[in-house]
């Protein structure tokens, strides 16, 4: 009789750990494939001096002075209907000159792409509305995605590059 009860307590404890790690892995591999919904805005554009054209460091400067404004010119959208949208302000930058040097004002106007796509937890694979494909690889870490800015179609800010974007 003993045996019997030390028999059928083995068999209860192994079937409730297998159950826990197939849980555990699901709930793994469920984080990820949604870690991409929300809004994400670019905040830094990482390049290599030694390397970069002006245009590229201009670009970096007029970046880094928006975000420092709270004024955002790259949002990227992910739903969870897999629906998703780019918006661009980057055409729209106004640099004036001042008394006190440089001063570019957030855009007002945006270019808006909208398009559906699929994330496996490293590449962003988009479909736009006329059938154009475009993958795109993307680490996320919490907060933060970093994408290489040549990956993406945004004019302005597709040379050599990390677009680094944060979750809003």
């Amino acid at each position: 009789m003993y045996k019997h009860i030390l028999l059928i307590a083995g068999v209860v404890l192994t079937l409730m750990s297998c159950s826990s790690d197939k849980d555990e892995t699901q709930t793994e591999l469920e984080d990820t494939s949604t870690a991409i919904i929300g809004t994400w805005v670019a905040t830094e554009l990482e390049i290599d001096n030694e390397t970069a054209s002006d245009d590229l460091k201009f670009r970096k400067q007029a970046l880094d002075f928006l975000t420092a404004k709270d004024c955002y010119i790259i949002t990227l959208q992910f739903n969870e209907d897999l629906t998703a949208s780019a918006s661009n302000s980057a055409n729209y930058i106004e640099v004036n000159a001042t008394a006190t040097g440089l001063d570019i004002p957030c855009p007002t106007e945006s270019d808006i792409n909208e398009s559906t796509y699929t994330f496996d937890g490293e590449t962003v694979t988009t479909i736009d509305e006329n059938g154009e494909e475009l993958t795109i690889g993307v680490s996320i870490d919490g907060n933060m995605m970093t994408v290489d800015a040549s990956d993406l179609d945004i004019p302005n800010f597709s040379e050599d590059g990390q677009l680094i974007f944060v979750k809003r």
